[in-house]
């Protein structure tokens, strides 16, 4: 299978386990033999285990590039988008990447995914299935429609021609309201999963028909000038040659806290206790204090560097407006070379904690604002200061002054503490280099 995996979202809803970096599909819930994994691991482990031999190809921006590396490893396929312009680019760009960079054939079937639903192995023979589908139907696209559990208010519906497991599309609705979603559901309508199939060569035809651009160097380099607006509104509710796969197995859209612990096999996760008297109780603890939690009903306890949710759980769903009032420095982020967790802030410093895993480094880089000092808490590997080089294990410490050049290489896995040190302490001040 050639499979596009979107990975999207702000990190708004899932606060404060979420943030601008950390998106809620890389947030570590599932239990796994490695201890959990994130809805992104697990989707792509899900994927690998019924087709060893499938192109993945992961659509994403930028911000989200340290995170795959650093979750799925640094031979996933990405194709990044340099800025972001919604659903149709993205896959657009996906596309002329699988078809230039990956070399897939334009007559080969390729399958769009969400990163980020709730789905059991069900679920990946109906993407073979509908990838099947897609490379033999005389139609342009085929959709994955969810059979319907509840009248949802939160989904769109796609309404079939019939009820068969294979039907023409007869036409798509906005997300309704609950009455008008339990007429479309006696009408046999399906919830509009976000997965279709198509033959490459027509998405590739419409990139160069509605966006003017042709080729993956054109559509990356004009990405910025590029029109916003989602795959369904541009191509799919106006295509006549369209077909729905019925599909009635497990799916669950885990975008808010309420959602998610549905999907959660544990009621805690990290350091939490609570007493008898709590029912339907949630609570995930990526801090290292003690939560406990008394008699609540029907709520979530999270907290994180960013900060600290108590909610019941309804009511969750209504949190975005309220984390877009928080404005606040970006507190912990996993990076392709390890993790990062911010410990104080003050005026004219900032602590971090620093994870890097063995073999690998960061960027060589330098600040012209700040003077860093490190410290090593754990491992060892080499400290490199303006071409030098220096070993460095748990104890020692490095000065490094503004505008030097500078890395550390992990032959262990390390710990350290860094003290960033300026008047002006910002993430923009930074410049990379080449290590030669």
């Amino acid at each position: 299978m050639n499979i596009i995996l979107l990975s999207g979202g702000s990190g708004k809803r899932l606060w404060p386990l979420s943030n601008d970096v950390r998106s809620k599909q890389f947030i570590k819930l599932f239990p796994s033999e490695h201890g959990y994994e994130s809805m992104a691991q697990r989707m792509y482990r899900q994927i690998r285990e019924l087709d060893r031999n499938a192109v993945i190809t992961i659509a994403t921006s930028r911000t989200q590039v340290s995170a795959i590396h650093n979750q799925l490893g640094e031979d996933v396929g990405i194709s990044v988008e340099p800025s972001r312009r919604d659903t149709f680019p993205a896959i657009s760009l996906a596309c002329a990447y699988l078809h230039e960079i990956k070399k897939i054939s334009e007559k080969e079937p390729v399958v769009v995914v969400p990163v980020d639903p709730y789905v059991d192995e069900d679920y990946f023979f109906a993407l073979t299935r509908l990838c099947e589908l897609a490379g033999t139907s005389d139609c342009n696209i085929t959709l994955m429609g969810i059979s319907p559990t509840y009248p949802s208010e939160k989904y769109g519906y796609i309404i079939p021609r019939n009820t068969s497991e294979i039907s023409f599309v007869k036409s798509f609705q906005e997300k309704p309201d609950k009455a008008t979603a339990e007429a479309y559901i006696k009408q046999g309508a399906l919830w509009n999963s976000g997965v279709f199939a198509f033959r490459l060569q027509y998405v590739l035809d419409k990139s160069k028909e509605l966006l003017g651009y042709d080729g993956y160097k054109d559509l990356y380099d004009n990405y910025d000038t590029l029109k916003k607006i989602s795959f369904d509104y541009a191509v799919v509710e106006k295509e006549a040659s369209i077909q729905v796969m019925r599909f009635n197995g497990i799916w669950k859209d885990l975008g808010t806290w309420n959602t998610l612990t549905e999907g959660m096999e544990e009621k805690i996760i990290g350091n939490g206790r609570m007493n008898d008297s709590c029912r339907n109780l949630h609570i995930l603890n990526e801090l290292n204090i003690p939560i406990l939690a008394m008699g609540m009903k029907d709520a979530v306890i999270s907290a994180s560097p960013e900060g600290i949710l108590v909610s019941d759980k309804e009511q969750s769903s209504y949190i975005k407006p309220y984390v877009e009032e928080i404005n606040r420095q970006v507190m912990f982020a996993d990076k392709s070379w390890g993790s990062y967790r911010v410990l104080d802030i003050e005026k004219g410093s900032l602590t971090i904690k620093i994870g890097l895993k063995s073999g690998c480094r960061m960027s060589y880089h330098s600040h012209q604002n700040r003077n860093e000092i490190w410290i090593v808490v754990s491992g060892r590997g080499k400290a490199v200061v303006n071409e030098n080089e220096k070993l460095i294990q748990k104890g020692d410490v490095v000065m490094i002054d503004a505008g030097c050049k500078h890395t550390i290489i992990a032959e262990t896995e390390m710990t350290l503490v860094e003290i960033q040190l300026g008047d002006e302490i910002y993430i923009e001040d930074k410049k990379k280099f080449t290590l030669n």
